[in-house]
């Protein structure tokens, strides 16, 4: 599985992506961003305040509850401003 962090989420993980196998009874984006937040505590903090970092599965933004196989790539983002 191909974990991607975006923005200064990257900061936060001090990676821009990574390369895992999905860990034994993960099986939801949700799961899966509790057990990196173990990994990395900085993303863990990021993911405290709930609502803040989205995530996309395969290039499409999904909910915490959606589905994860160890073939998918995982995006997180921070919100995003425009000007």
């Amino acid at each position: 599985m191909k974990i991607r962090y975006f923005a200064w989420l990257r900061q936060r993980t001090g990676c821009g992506e990574e390369e895992i196998a999905l860990p034994d009874g993960i099986a939801t984006v949700a799961e899966l961003a509790a057990w990196l937040g173990e990994r990395h505590p900085r993303f863990a903090e990021a993911l405290a305040a709930r609502g803040i970092v989205r995530c996309a599965l395969n290039q499409v933004y999904v909910e915490p509850d959606a589905a994860v196989r160890d073939e998918d790539e995982i995006a997180f983002f921070p919100p995003v401003t425009g000007g």
